[in-house]
């Protein structure tokens, strides 16, 4: 498969879950309030979760061939690993059947995805512009 193509089925992957981030990034910091997390919260974050996982098995599928391809492609799917990692840990603190100070306070640390959220858009948007001569998406 030519690499335009490849890298073209890469960015799509990656416009999607960039297009994640928000709606995870709010559930995230909702399980962090200083009134606690709502079940709107735990819902947000089980959305995000399977969006999360859904977006790292298209990564998997993508056929790409090309060596940087190949590790941008990997390296989305750490970043969107450690999402879905993040929307677990919140619930967990947000949602704990043991409560103490120090899960509560842990969890009033909550406050998104943070960097890694950045991570994700700059891999996404430093593919996007080496794309050869074809117009950008959104």
């Amino acid at each position: 498969m030519p690499r335009a193509s490849q890298l073209r089925m890469l960015v799509a992957v990656l416009d999607d879950a960039v297009a994640a981030l928000s709606s995870a990034d709010v559930a995230v910091a909702a399980c962090g309030a200083p009134d606690g997390a709502t079940w709107q919260a735990a819902q947000g974050c089980g959305r995000a979760a399977r969006g999360f996982h859904r977006l790292r098995a298209r990564l998997d599928e993508l056929p790409i061939s090309e060596p940087d391809l190949v590790d941008a492609r990997d390296d989305a799917g750490r970043l969107l690993a450690y999402h879905q990692w993040m929307v677990h840990q919140a619930l967990n603190l947000a949602f704990t059947i043991h409560p103490d100070a120090r899960t509560e306070a842990a969890r009033l640390e909550l406050n998104g995805l943070g960097r890694p959220a950045d991570r994700l858009r700059l891999l996404r948007d430093a593919l996007d512009e080496t794309r050869d001569g074809e117009p950008r998406q959104g």
